[in-house]
């Protein structure tokens, strides 16, 4: 029999049981950060092939923009005020990884005196430059490049993009400027 909210120890063990059921999501959080030029900035990190939006993984219980903030602060002692967020996007199961929900958000421009005094604050990261838009596409891997194009095309149009599996929902009702890897232009 299901338990009803009024025994409170019974309905509380009923949900947390359907709870556990539940799929879990492994969530990752990255900014996108401009200096006063336009470039867009990136990072190296050491762990993983491939240039990289700064970010990371989400750790439980964490609220995505959260996380994205505390990666900051740990790889570059940088504090930023987000400004929203620009993408999501499901990743569909891939290698050894589970599906994943990956956000970027909207960092926005650093002034000159913050880009001269970001290095790298910890071992995950190897070095950090700030990149043209097609200096960046020829660093980022597939998967994220993906997310990037979509980034700026949402800081552009001022509307939020939501991706699957790096391809924009068939509900937008358009396809949005987003150059597939391997693909000519820009």
């Amino acid at each position: 029999m299901i338990p009803t909210p009024e025994d409170r120890t019974a309905w509380h063990e009923y949900l947390a049981e359907g709870n556990a059921r539940q799929a879990r999501k492994r969530v990752a959080a990255d900014v996108l950060l401009m200096n006063m030029s336009g470039n867009f900035l990136l990072v190296n990190p050491t762990y993983k092939p491939g240039w990289d939006l700064p970010g990371g993984m989400v750790e439980a219980n964490e609220p995505p923009e959260q996380a994205a903030i505390r990666e900051l602060k740990e790889e570059l002692g940088l504090t930023v005020t987000l400004r929203g967020f620009l993408v999501v996007d499901w990743v569909a199961p891939h290698e050894a990884w589970d599906d994943q929900l990956s956000f970027i958000f909207n960092g926005g421009v650093l002034d000159d005196d913050v880009v001269s005094g970001l290095r790298p604050h910890d071992d995950e990261v190897s070095e950090i430059a700030f990149f043209t838009p097609a200096e960046a596409r020829s660093r980022l891997l597939p998967r994220m490049l993906l997310r990037f194009e979509a980034a700026i095309e949402a800081l552009a149009l001022g509307v939020p993009q939501y991706l699957r599996n790096g391809s924009v929902a068939p509900w937008n009702g358009r396809q949005p400027h987003v150059r597939r890897p391997g693909a000519g232009g820009h």
